[in-house]
């Protein structure tokens, strides 16, 4: 490997791998970002490269930490998994049975089933939340737990964008005591040396790379459009479009930052514990964490999950269209997406994990044994989000 771009470890054999994310880099796509693999347990790509700030002053590092957005529900899933198979959480009965304040206003019976598998219709907050305090966990879950559902809970399925985060990590609390970050480091983090942490510490924050979010995509905007055309003219994709958009799920899963720009990169919101969209850590962590699941759930005689609980999880337990999703068909096993359109993880079955609305992704594949995540630090428009990380898995599939 010989490239000014990149830095790190490529085995000779995936070289095509390297070059497509050195071009990446050196055509300016990529303001700065990292790539790991594991495959049958060995690390053959650990590569980074580009800046970690706008003006280019800031070269990425090994340990570069990088808010990984939704990429961080995954890791919630797999701290619920624990829990699950541990017989702690049971995920047919009631989430009002392990958080009794949580029975209200026609949630009552809504299961623990629901609210992983995005069918337990809070994905957003009927008042607006106060700004700039992230760090207080029970504002959110107390909201959550008195307000109405937006529809009957269970019936269809509507991303949480946010909420998701607080409701698993409150379950998470009320089963075992510690708080989603601290159980993640812990009982995950800490065993499989993995740098990956649900809120930081201060002494963490000069690692960081700033998020570069792109300039207002107006593809929400435009997709209005479909509501004027009849039904009978449109596709059925376009048909499931036209009702995500008439139904507005999507503004309000996706509008409680609506200053987002100007929020992920504080302190305030590092050090919190948002465990829907606030995870930093580095791309090798998290092709560590894939691979160890991907290839039966234990490493160094550490027992993270057996292969029976992650074939269950990552099956399919809820199926789109998703209504604050455009209507798109996703699929997510308990927390994990199993099928998410335009990412790597929708284009061959049997690969789960999650995806970020900054453009990274990380999944595991049980069939090849193989941990994957691509992270960057620039955001890109709703149609073009996942290229990079696209031509990455293409390839590497390619040379596999």
């Amino acid at each position: 490997m010989s490239s000014q771009w990149l830095s790190g470890y490529c085995d000779p054999r995936f070289q095509p791998v390297a070059d497509v994310f050195a071009r990446a880099l050196e055509s300016g796509y990529e303001v700065g970002a990292s790539l790991a693999v594991e495959y049958r347990g060995e690390r053959i790509i650990d590569l980074f490269g580009g800046y970690r700030d706008a003006a280019k002053t800031r070269p990425w590092q090994a340990d570069t930490l990088v808010n990984v957005f939704s990429v961080t529900k995954g890791l919630v899933a797999t701290c619920a998994a624990r829990l699950i198979e541990q017989q702690k959480l049971d995920v047919e009965r009631p989430v009002a049975d392990y958080w009794p304040e949580y029975g209200c206003c026609g949630k009552q019976q809504t299961t623990v089933s629901d609210v992983l598998c995005h069918r337990a219709a809070m994905f957003g907050f009927r008042q607006p939340i106060p700004k700039n305090q992230w760090r207080d966990w029970f504002l959110f879950t107390d909201l959550l737990a008195a307000q109405q559902p937006f529809r009957e809970p269970g019936i269809s399925q509507s991303y949480h964008a946010l909420t998701f985060g607080w409701l698993v990590g409150e379950l998470i609390r009320r089963v075992d005591g510690r708080s989603v970050g601290r159980y993640f480091a812990e009982e995950i983090a800490a065993p499989l040396n993995l740098d990956f942490k649900i809120g930081i510490d201060l002494s963490d924050m000069e690692r960081c790379a700033d998020q570069l979010m792109a300039a207002g995509d107006n593809t929400a905007s435009r997709a209005v459009w479909l509501s004027r055309i009849p039904d009978w003219l449109l596709p059925r994709r376009l048909r499931d479009i036209k009702a995500a958009v008439v139904l507005g799920d999507y503004q309000i899963a996706f509008g409680a930052v609506p200053d987002a720009a100007d929020v992920i990169n504080t302190q305030e919101w590092r050090m919190a514990e948002v465990p829907a969209a606030n995870g930093h850590g580095t791309a090798a962590s998290l092709a560590t964490l894939y691979g160890v699941l991907a290839s039966g759930g234990v490493r160094d005689d550490y027992h993270l999950l057996t292969p029976k609980t992650i074939d269950w999880v990552t099956q399919v337990h809820s199926s789109g269209p998703d209504g604050a999703l455009f209507g798109l068909p996703y699929q997510f096993g308990l927390g994990y997406m199993v099928d998410s359109p335009m990412t790597p993880i929708s284009l061959a079955k049997g690969r789960f994990g999650h995806s970020g609305i900054g453009g990274e992704v990380a999944f595991g594949d049980c069939k090849n044994q193989l941990g994957f995540a691509f992270l960057n630090n620039q955001q890109h428009g709703l149609m073009n989000l996942y290229q990079t990380a696209n031509q990455l898995s293409k390839t590497l599939y390619q040379a596999l």
